[in-house]
């Protein structure tokens, strides 16, 4: 069964998403309007400052079309620890002003959600859209219009495990082929047509850029979560494939130095990289006391409105939030299942 979140965490409102200077302005204005008729102006003004929101009074839950987990009080305690790590990195500077995040993890064993932020709020995408292009050109596949010939298996993990942005415009090229529309467009077509209920927040309008710049296509956390869902449940073309490919061994930043994770867990993921945008999606397969796998989606986005100065020093530093958070999430799990 394809797992689908609730209308809740699909639509975003539930977000953190650091506010924009205009908000933090009428903000500001409404806290002097409000405070002047009943005094409560510096409650306003403190809200406005908020870069990750202020801690709610009850712990936030999701509620999933499941019964519930018998632990699911303390599946809740995930979110908010998140969020105070991200408060205390901007509280230092590690994360700037400019950059905002999501998260999200889901636990296959529970049917639960145990952290969402920012998870319905589409970011840049930058390479983590590559198992996405290539999950459209599988379709193609499967209705008989493109070959998965061996040259192309090559191009594919090239792609997938080395990130080659040539072999991913190699295939938008062959997208475009089948179509009167562009690569991009036709990509997004394809896979809005035969999975719309995955696909909700993300676009795919350009090639990749020299030097790797692509800025322009976008995906939310919660997208990349369905399709790690449907990939896991072998609900797409080519599920098997695309297992083996995202599984093939790179430099991630969900299972690699990421302190705290377990060597013995498998991977299957995705990274994403730019002066913008640092990211990983994935699937990992944690290994209980008891010798089961429990298979948990971890999702991490960093994006900054501007590119960074130092794109080198960025990159790792903000790599290391996500292997931080990795491993929280790591340790949380470990508690509930009993992992090793």
């Amino acid at each position: 069964m394809l797992l689908i979140p609730p209308p809740n965490l699909d639509s975003g409102r539930e977000s953190d998403l650091i506010p924009h200077p205009e908000r933090r302005r009428f903000l500001a204005g409404l806290g002097i309007l409000l405070g002047s008729a009943c005094g409560t102006a510096p409650l306003i003004a403190a809200a406005a400052r908020w870069t990750e929101p202020p801690p709610v009074a009850r712990p936030f839950q999701f509620h999933t079309p499941v019964a519930a987990h018998p632990q699911s009080r303390r599946t809740t305690t995930l979110n908010a620890t998140i969020l105070r790590y991200l408060r205390d990195l901007r509280r230092v500077g590690r994360l700037a002003a400019n950059e905002r995040t999501a998260w999200l993890v889901y636990d296959f064993t529970s049917q639960r959600y145990l952290a969402a932020i920012n998870a319905g709020i589409p970011y840049q995408s930058a390479s983590m859209i590559k198992p996405f292009i290539a999950l459209a050109f599988f379709d193609k596949v499967r209705d008989g219009t493109l070959q998965y010939t061996a040259d192309r298996r090559a191009r594919m993990e090239a792609m997938i495990q080395r990130s080659d942005n040539q072999a991913a415009n190699y295939f938008i090229a062959l997208l475009d082929q089948t179509s009167r529309r562009s690569g991009p467009a036709e990509a997004e077509y394809t896979l809005k047509r035969r999975q719309p209920s995955i696909f909700r927040h993300t676009r795919i309008v350009e090639r990749i850029p020299p030097g790797g710049r692509s800025y322009r296509n976008r995906a939310s956390a919660v997208d990349y979560h369905r399709f790690l869902a449907a990939l896991w449940y072998d609900q797409l073309p080519y599920s098997a494939e695309l297992k083996r490919l995202m599984h093939l061994p790179n430099r991630d930043r969900i299972y690699t130095n990421a302190s705290g994770v377990a060597r013995q867990t498998q991977v299957f993921d995705k990274t994403g990289t730019t002066a913008r945008l640092c990211g990983n999606m994935g699937i990992l397969v944690a290994r209980g006391h008891d010798g089961r796998s429990y298979p948990y989606t971890f999702i991490g986005i960093i994006e900054k409105s501007r590119s960074a100065s130092d794109y080198g020093s960025w990159k790792d530093a903000r790599g290391d939030v996500i292997r931080t958070v990795s491993g929280i999430a790591y340790r949380h799990l470990r508690q509930l299942h009993d992992l090793v």
